[in-house]
């Protein structure tokens, strides 16, 4: 047996079959029926020669389907890959072309972008498509590029579990955002995702877990699990299996909404839930203290753990939640692709930081000072430094040894992932982290780099210079802001950067803010000073909301 993804999902499902293991809207699957699917599309796509190693892409909102897929893939020994399914064109062309993708599983709705970019890709000769989650009555066409539709092509194939040996070596790759803008994919060898992602140690006593410790938990009383975020990330992707590998139940949404989520935890009586910080947090509570305003509140005292993570769960909604849920238990789980589970801080009501999130540090966590030497957690409290992890950590970034090597550090013969978070040492082995030290913006749990969304605005023709930055927002923890310097002559106004930009970006990524400068701030041989564009950009947007008049909305 190995310490491989596939494997224990197996071990899951031969411990407890008739468990229910998904429930999406009114349908459920058991383990037993979801490892038949899972089977069948495996041999399916092993038919269309599809090997090990090779990257497998789904492209689909939270369903059974994305599921079965994330499972066919790793039975067959390939590779999948996350794609975000708000990419436009050039972004997924970018991602397809980098992953080296050999086969697509996407939803239907997604099959024009599908058809513009296929034959840009002579790796590409599979598609499989899946009815679209919110729309199942979507009947775009997938004929020009041979794809086959998701009931053909498990139609007659085996149910058998017959795959042959596997191995604690076989990669598993998530894609993150990169600092130039672009995606970059985070090579994982699957015992050490196991190790850090998956449940392969206790996270509160670093005690590694054998292999059979969490489908032993499949016959105990289960757990029903709600993971409110996308299955395109890597944090939900990784929540998922790990439940999968205990026979958990886990409800999925293709969509988050506040009432229907609080909907499903009382219907459900879900215990755990998992969100993306303030994006989901504060849109729900809201939605929990208006139906409480009512006086029929909904009815949630099964919900007895409450995660957040990826993003900044604000003191003030963490303390509405906790008023809300006094015997629940709340956590700050922290971490990144790049290293995995780096600490998880429960958090108290009557003392809730306003710094950042304050954790307990985990196992092999370690911080490193400016010349990458490992501070003591004993000794050298109140120190600020990069925040990393030993042990179990990638291989590298796929296709990026310049990254891989500023990223994956080697220290007296150990080696480290430190991707670029920032921590400051606190008494009883604890953490407060204080964020990622470069300019990424973090809008709802979603990356944004600046340069990235800086070429797309200076494509615009009434730009002559720009720099993008992260101010704060009540809804989504960081809003992305852009400082313009126009060319002589012209105006510009937000909307209409922001419908020229349509084109090229993802909603997520558009600016929130514009404020016009006469001479964007770079220092004398032209580097950018972001510091200065983020008081600029703050300044402007508190100058106009200043302006409003509060009787007009």
């Amino acid at each position: 047996m190995a310490h491989n993804i596939a494997d224990l999902f197996e071990h899951a499902v031969d411990a407890a079959p008739d468990n229910l293991a998904l429930k999406v809207g009114d349908r459920t699957v058991t383990y037993a029926q979801l490892e038949a699917d899972a089977n069948r599309l495996a041999h399916y796509l092993a038919a269309q020669g599809v090997g090990p190693g090779e990257h497998v892409a789904i492209y689909a909102k939270n369903s059974i389907e994305h599921v079965v897929a994330m499972l066919a893939i790793v039975k067959i020994r390939a590779v999948m890959i996350n794609v975000n399914y708000r990419y436009v064109e050039g972004e997924l062309n970018y991602l397809f072309d980098n992953a080296d993708v050999v086969a697509v599983i996407h939803e239907r709705s997604y099959a024009p972008l599908v058809a513009a970019i296929w034959d840009k890709h002579d790796r590409l000769t599979t598609a499989v498509v899946v009815d679209d989650a919110l729309d199942p009555d979507d009947r775009s066409d997938f004929s020009s590029y041979g794809a086959v539709h998701y009931d053909d092509a498990i139609a007659g194939q085996s149910a058998e579990r017959d795959f042959g040996e596997r191995s604690p070596d076989d990669i598993h790759i998530i894609y993150t955002g990169g600092t130039t803008g672009f995606p970059k994919g985070v090579m994982w060898r699957q015992e050490d995702w196991w190790r850090v992602l998956g449940g392969g140690i206790d996270f509160y006593t670093g005690e590694p877990q054998d292999e059979f410790a969490q489908s032993r938990q499949a016959t105990d009383p289960r757990m029903v699990t709600f993971p409110l975020s996308p299955l395109m990330h890597g944090g939900a992707q990784s929540g998922l299996l790990m439940h999968l590998f205990a026979g958990h139940l886990t409800i999925l949404e293709p969509k988050f909404d506040p009432v229907r989520t609080w909907e499903l935890i009382e219907k459900e009586k879900v215990q755990l839930i998992f969100m993306t910080g303030d994006a989901m947090a504060r849109p729900l509570i809201e939605a929990f203290e208006e139906k409480a305003a009512t006086g029929t509140a909904y009815d949630c005292a099964n919900l007895v753990a409450i995660s957040s993570s990826a993003a900044i769960f604000s003191p003030p909604v963490k303390a509405r939640w906790m008023a809300a849920f006094p015997n629940s238990i709340f956590t700050d789980s922290v971490g990144a692709t790049e290293t995995g589970f780096s600490g998880m801080g429960l958090q108290d009501p009557n003392n809730i930081s306003t710094d950042g999130p304050v954790i307990g540090i985990g196992p092999n966590a370690v911080v490193l000072d400016e010349n990458n030497r490992l501070l003591d957690p004993a000794t050298d409290i109140g120190k600020t430094g990069r925040l990393g992890r030993g042990g179990s950590v990638p291989v590298g970034y796929y296709k990026d040894p310049a990254k891989s090597a500023a990223t994956f550090l080697v220290i007296d013969g150990e080696r480290y992932s430190v991707p670029g978070d920032f921590a400051r040492i606190e008494e009883g082995n604890r953490l407060t982290l204080l964020g990622r030290g470069s300019n990424c913006v973090n809008t709802g749990g979603e990356k944004v780099y600046p340069e990235e969304v800086e070429m797309a605005i200076k494509g615009h023709p009434s730009v002559y210079d720009v720099l993008v930055v992260g101010i704060p927002d009540e809804k989504f923890g960081q809003a992305v802001a852009a400082v313009v310097e126009l060319r002589e002559g012209q105006s510009l106004e937000l909307e209409d950067l922001r419908t020229y930009l349509r084109e090229f970006l993802s909603g997520y990524k558009l600016p929130r803010s514009l404020t016009i400068v006469d001479r964007v701030p770079r220092n004398a041989a032209g580097k950018a000073q972001y510091p200065a564009a983020k008081d600029i950009a703050i300044a402007g947007f508190a100058a106009k909301a200043a302006t409003v008049d509060p009787t007009s909305v």
